[in-house]
């Protein structure tokens, strides 16, 4: 880097395991990274906490938070933060991480001076931002018609998951954080997923205010396609679908960049997601038409599940 130069300006817009792996990857470079994540989830320890204390469910900004903490005391915080008690109890299934994110938003008076206390004390490069502030829940109509209320009935879904979702919205409507919308005007590069399309990132999209951000930023878009479809809401999706949808709720006519896996997975790994109903998700010709560049290559870890390489996806975002 030449001195002087200021570090370039990543935000990342997204949730869950993809983003998780995304950012370690990113922390590895000089950049100037934000990560922007849902805070509408309706499931689980964080829709519990939700539920009772009215707060922004704090699991997607937990995850954002060890991806991006200090390696040197991230192993033994990544335990303690991911740890659910498994009391039958008030406290069963909560995530401690959780609790202790709703601990500090109650001393200091909010959830985003608990997020900045939670930032100094994990030491992490970056910050880590809500979307909004606003309580609101995902809204899903199916392509029969069919209402689906609730992040956590998208995510895991009870109706027919091979019924596409036509049209995803936030009741109430919820604005954009003022923080966050800077972020996005001022970031060099805003790298959008990858992540569960309906239920993690396309909610994101919906706040208002996240379109007229992205339309009018100065910065570089870069979309980055899902390893694998998902039942109820990518079933039998190309790549090239992932992203027209992106582009629909975005409010972009293209991206600057899409990357996208053409990398093959083991037979063994196929057949264990097989049983999940999840597939390789093709990275097909028609992404041509979507974005200035298509970028390829093999891009899954040598882990025993199916994630990007965080070094090798990093290390490509870092370059553009």
């Amino acid at each position: 880097m030449l001195c002087g130069m200021q570090r370039k300006k990543v935000v990342r817009i997204g949730g869950g395991s993809g983003g998780y792996t995304l950012l370690r990857g990113l922390k590895s470079f000089d950049l100037d990274i934000t990560a922007v994540f849902t805070s509408f989830d309706s499931g689980g320890s964080a829709g519990a906490l939700r539920e009772e204390f009215g707060i922004l469910p704090p699991g997607d900004v937990r995850r954002g938070l060890l991806a991006l903490a200090d390696e040197k005391q991230a192993a033994i915080l990544r335990e303690l933060f991911e740890y659910r008690f498994k009391s039958s109890g008030s406290l069963g299934e909560h995530s401690f991480g959780n609790l202790f994110l709703l601990a500090l938003r109650s001393v200091y008076g909010g959830e985003i001076e608990g997020i900045r206390k939670a930032s100094e004390l994990l030491n992490i490069k970056g910050r880590v931002l809500p979307v909004s502030l606003d309580h609101s829940h995902v809204n899903a109509i199916l392509e029969d018609g069919t209402k689906v209320v609730g992040e956590t009935n998208i995510d895991i879904p009870k109706h027919d998951g091979n019924l596409r979702i036509k049209d995803v919205f936030l009741d109430p409507p919820a604005k954009i954080y003022e923080e966050t919308d800077s972020a996005i005007r001022e970031a060099d590069l805003v790298v959008i997923g990858p992540g569960d399309l309906y239920s993690s990132i396309v909610p994101i999209l919906c706040v208002d205010g996240v379109k007229e951000a992205l339309k009018e930023g100065k910065g570089k878009t870069v979309a980055v396609c899902n390893l694998m479809t998902k039942w109820g809401e990518t079933h039998d999706f190309a790549c090239s679908d992932m992203i027209r949808e992106l582009l629909h709720y975005s409010g972009l006519k293209k991206f600057d960049y899409v990357i996208c896996n053409t990398g093959t997975v083991s037979k063994k790994m196929l057949a264990e997601y097989e049983k999940e109903k999840k597939h390789p998700m093709v990275c097909d010709a028609a992404l041509n038409e979507l974005a200035g560049r298509v970028i390829t290559g093999d891009f899954f870890s040598s882990a025993d599940k199916a994630r990007h390489d965080s070094e090798k996806i990093a290390k490509i975002i870092s370059e553009l």
